[in-house]
């Protein structure tokens, strides 16, 4: 979505306000809307109580900000935004907002609500001079299926509302095991925050996953299988976009791995084998009193606490092969923790749209306050909605992966593979889109595209292609046009007639293709 589209959206915003001069409720609607648009995507953190959300918060931040404890603040919705110097505001459900002391012990911040309850917060929001959050607003949110039903309907009236649009614009879903209560939380997710786009945008996590393994130095690798097992799966296929498993609490201890953790690992990992390996059989034999290691009980249970058994047996194997220092240590750790393989998700699938997410989220709370709260002479902005709706490429491209996912296109497998491919479904970027390397130059790339515009605008303009497909060929030429016009195409503004209407693929054909364009008349949604 080029930036002119959020203009146009800033803009519709600027004629609202002119029909709510006098309303102050509506007018703050208006100023929330404004920043939704300009601050960076909003991303939250969601799943079930003790799935570890504050711990691979902690890990993507690259520090311990996030309270892990049963504490009230992990009852609480926190916000967590770039800020040149930290800052800590309690915003209560009556009354002003209150500054809180910034506070840390042993390194971790402390967030004290005072003489308030969770149920007297409506959030926090900490402000911290994080590299991470300059391009994204994490959020923290309390567990679904808590024991507490407000404390889980706190997270369910944040992200997904029964009568508004959702506050996030996409999610990271931590699942421990495949649950009903998972899959009706990312379905009620799905449909408010996409709104009539029906549009994915949330990415599973397979958390703990070092324990799927019993902790076992393979661990990543079975829990790998399983959450390829849950992708395939029918409910969850049509809710998140992939399953990736993430050992939590070694991606924490590793994002912030200390000196004195590493010499403690080294010495652990200088033992003689048959020590070790005693050592190590189990999280409960590593922390009994030991007269061949003279790491002391206390150190090893905290090391436990850090990074479980796994990142302490991880760790140790990795020094013996190699690691030379706490920095070489850590990225190691790190690469097997399957942090890198979430942030490179989110960067791929998340941050290019950011924009696109951030518009479509606009538009809903804006059409719902047009029709909750009608004045004459809105005619104007709802539709300039519809017009944006209707002409923005990247909100057409997440529903045509949507529909994939959901509900199918009405194409051939190998040709719906390569339509959601082109419309990002593996990614933005022009290689990704067309099938080819990343390390493919220009002409290469100039090359297929042109191929791939002749053959989608000869099953456009097929009389046999049923409409259905039809709308779908639209959705992926536009997409083409546009690698074809980033890589200078010669031919990317041609239009369809120009083009010879041989060689493409042809979707439904015969005597039943008449009946067959009456059964796909829906076509796909914006």
């Amino acid at each position: 979505m080029r930036t002119d589209v959020v203009e146009d959206a800033a803009r519709l915003i600027g004629a609202a306000r002119g029909l709510y001069v006098r309303d102050p409720e509506a007018t703050g609607v208006l100023d929330e809307l404004e920043r939704r648009l300009h601050e960076p995507l909003r991303l939250a953190i969601a799943g079930i109580v003790k799935a570890g959300k504050s711990t691979l918060l902690n890990a993507m931040l690259g520090e311990q900000i996030a309270p892990t404890d049963a504490g009230e603040c992990t009852r609480v919705v926190t916000w967590y935004r770039y800020a040149d110097t930290p800052s800590v505001t309690l915003h209560p459900h009556d009354g002003p907002p209150r500054r809180l002391p910034v506070r840390r012990e042993e390194g971790k911040l402390v967030l004290d609500l005072g003489d308030l309850s969770s149920d007297d917060v409506d959030r926090i929001d900490v402000g911290w001079p994080s590299r991470a959050l300059r391009s994204v607003i994490l959020i923290d949110t309390p567990g679904i299926a808590s024991l507490s039903r407000d404390v889980s309907a706190r997270s369910a009236v944040f992200l997904a509302p029964e009568d508004a649009p959702s506050s996030a614009d996409a999610i990271v879903y931590l699942l421990r095991h495949l649950h009903p209560s998972d899959l009706r939380f990312l379905e009620a997710f799905r449909d408010t925050a996409a709104g009539a786009s029906r549009t994915v945008n949330a990415v599973a996590v397979l958390s703990r996953a070092d324990e799927i393994g019993s902790g076992r130095i393979d661990s990543l690798l079975s829990a790998g299988k399983v959450a390829r097992r849950y992708e395939l799966d029918g409910g969850l296929a049509s809710l998140a976009l992939a399953v990736i498993p993430v050992a939590g609490l070694l991606a924490e201890g590793a994002r912030t791995l200390r000196e004195s953790e590493f010499a403690a690992f080294r010495d652990l990992a200088a033992l003689e084998r048959r020590d070790r390996e005693r050592l190590l059989v189990s999280a409960d034999r590593f922390g009994r009193p030991a007269d061949f290691v003279k790491l002391g009980e206390q150190k090893r249970r905290d090391l436990l606490g850090r990074f479980g058994i796994y990142g302490v047996r991880l760790a140790t194997s990795l020094i013996r092969t190699g690691a030379t220092d706490s920095s070489d240590l850590a990225e190691r750790m790190v690469q097997h923790s399957g942090l890198n393989d979430l942030s490179n998700f989110i960067s791929v699938h998340f941050g290019p749209r950011a924009e696109t997410l951030k518009v479509r989220g606009v538009l809903d709370g804006l059409d719902r306050l047009l029709r909750e709260r009608p004045r004459d002479g809105s005619e104007p902005v709802s539709a300039g909605i519809e017009r944006i709706r209707a002409n923005a490429h990247g909100l057409r491209e997440l529903s045509l992966i949507s529909q994939a996912r959901v509900a199918g296109l009405p194409l051939p497998a190998e040709d719906a593979t390569a339509a959601v491919r082109i419309a990002g479904g593996d990614g933005i970027g022009a290689a990704a889109r067309l099938g080819l390397p990343e390390s493919a130059d220009a002409g290469t790339v100039g090359t297929r595209v042109m191929s791939e515009l002749d053959r989608w605008r000869a099953a456009s303009q097929s009389p046999l292609t049923v409409r259905a497909a039809v709308e779908v060929c639209r959705i992926v030429i536009r997409s083409l046009e546009e690698i074809a016009s980033e890589v200078g195409g010669a031919r990317a503004d041609e239009t369809p007639a120009d083009i010879m209407l041989s060689g493409g693929p042809v979707y439904g054909s015969g005597e039943g293709t008449d009946q067959e364009r009456e059964q796909h008349e829906t076509a796909l949604p914006g």
